[in-house]
């Protein structure tokens, strides 16, 4: 019977779980009647917040705001090489764009400051004399030589690499005449044989024998700096963290933060890691692949919201999966309980749809929309600035026109400024021999558009138009009607596709439909 325990436990099963079935939706999400939910996002400030981060900041926040608790974010700034300059701002300003800012920040304080660990070396020393005093953790005085002697000997003899605890064992007098005449120490925590089992809000029971597999770890460095496994300990105790969701990488280091926890009397959070956000195809999501950083996103045009839509949609978290979710949606609807182990596989060529989706509900909005036109126009002046014959084109209730007539056919407002819609901001240079080698009777056509134009009390609706339209081609002979409105989309616009021909004269108006072919027919 002790051997069944013994491996059933090494599987991850725990003993109170004998004889019954534990299913990992049924397990408590550990939140105490009465408690503060507080969970944090706790980036390396190394590179700008990308599509992984976010979501992980995205979980973090609406399990938050679920069960009205304190959304932190906290930067991991402990590696000091590898700090890339501006990415601190970065992450808190894409956050805010997303619409999931912390409650608190570096830039917002709060009452469990400062929020860069850098700043919080003396609560990890603190704790490192805690440890050394009784005994769990030790000085290590090997050289990095030392160090990469050992991983090079490991690797050749096709071996993980780990270190073998020479100092582990050092008497007080060796240690006090090593601190007299060598450099200042690392510290090393002491491995338990014995690592806790816990239970993962997302993987269910499990347990790494992590003494039986690496040697004990640095866990302060001799510049006074932590290493994460010390600084997220202390930090997340000390900022009285309820809940720690975070990526599966960290699965396997969990064992090691709860021995910590252990040897410094400290009652540790609930943990749930997140499986990870992949490419389509299965292979990771890289800083190297320009189009993951939030940045890019936000400068091409595309919406917060349809980028929070689809990092859920495509993973689990949900009772269903669905198109279209807003942020309130996702708050009401996330049960950390449906997170599956399997990973998420995001296809970014389906943005654009989804995009689409969250634009038309933004243009159906009042509000929203008069912020939308100030943003085309902004876009307007910068695209074509100079170029523009007529302001008038910037005119409010133009633009809203625009957005109006052209909501489900564009993805972002940017395809607005494309070249595809240049005629709507600026006349087109169309020749009478291009018109000419559509039809002939480019005259008769032109005439017959103007008469239609000032038909008095006739209501230019685009399906009024369209039946207008098609009585322009009656009586010409040799004439499609198909050919018809190739010649006005093109003495229009200046382009053989588009819009259809009465939506293009629903948009510009009849005074400017008059000028451009008045022009044509002077030409």
């Amino acid at each position: 019977m002790a051997a069944l325990l013994k491996r059933l436990l090494r599987l991850g099963t725990p003993p109170a779980a004998l004889g019954r079935s534990v299913g990992r939706r049924e397990a408590s999400l550990g939140i105490d009647p009465g408690a503060a939910v507080r969970v944090r996002f706790a980036p390396s400030p190394t590179g700008l917040l990308h599509l992984g981060g976010l979501r992980t900041a995205l979980y973090n926040y609406i399990f938050a705001k679920k069960y009205q608790g304190s959304f932190i974010l906290r930067l991991e700034d402990t590696d000091q090489s590898r700090l890339v300059p501006g990415a601190a701002e970065n992450i808190e300003d894409m956050l805010e764009w997303a619409g999931i800012p912390p409650d608190e920040s570096p830039r917002r304080g709060g009452p469990t400051g400062p929020y860069q660990q850098s700043q919080r070396l003396a609560l990890y020393a603190q704790a490192t004399e805690a440890l050394l005093k009784t005994g769990a953790a030790y000085p290590c005085f090997c050289s990095p030589q030392r160090l990469e002697l050992l991983k090079k000997e490991a690797l050749r003899n096709h071996q993980t690499p780990r270190y073998d605890n020479r100092c582990r064992n050092l008497s007080q007098e060796q240690v006090a005449q090593k601190l007299a005449k060598g450099p200042k120490p690392a510290i090393r925590f002491r491995l338990e044989e014995e690592a806790p089992a816990f239970q993962d809000l997302v993987y269910g029971w499990s347990r790494h024998e992590v003494a039986s597999v690496e040697g004990d770890p640095v866990i302060l460095k001799s510049d006074g700096f932590p290493t994460y496994h010390l600084a997220c300990v202390v930090d997340d105790h000390h900022m009285g963290i309820s809940h720690v969701l975070r990526g599966s990488e960290w699965l396997v280091s969990t064992s090691k933060h709860l021995l910590l926890y252990q040897a410094l009397g400290w009652r540790p959070p609930r943990f749930a890691h997140l499986p990870l956000l992949l490419n389509r195809d299965g292979s990771k999501l890289s800083k190297r692949q320009g189009d993951i950083f939030l940045e890019h996103f936000a400068a091409t045009g595309f919406l917060p919201d349809a980028l929070l839509d689809i990092i859920t949609n495509c993973g689990s978290g949900f009772a269903e999966n669905q198109m279209g979710r807003t942020l309130p949606e996702l708050i009401t609807q996330f049960d950390l309980t449906r997170i599956t182990c399997h990973s998420a596989l995001l296809d970014l060529e389906k943005l654009p749809e989804f995009n689409r989706l969250h634009l038309r509900r933004l243009v159906s909005s009042e509000a929203q929309r008069h912020h939308l036109v100030g943003q085309l126009q902004a876009l307007v002046e910068e695209a074509f600035g100079s170029h523009l014959q007529d302001r008038d084109v910037l005119d409010p209730a133009y633009v809203e026109r625009i957005i109006l007539l052209r909501q489900g056919h564009i993805c972002r407002l940017q395809d607005l400024v494309s070249p595809a819609y240049s005629y709507l901001w600026t006349r087109p240079a169309v020749g009478r021999a291009q018109l000419g080698a559509i039809s002939e009777k480019v005259d008769v056509i032109a005439e017959r558009l103007l008469g239609l134009l000032e038909k008095s009390g006739m209501s230019l609706t685009q399906e009024v138009l369209n039946g207008e339209l098609k009585k322009l081609s009656e009586g010409l002979e040799d004439t499609k009607h198909s050919h018809v409105m190739k010649l006005l989309r093109v003495a229009l616009s200046g382009q053989l596709q588009g819009p259809p021909v009465a939506e293009m004269m629903v948009s510009l108006g009849p005074t400017e439909v008059r000028e451009r072919i008045q022009k044509v027919l002077s030409s």
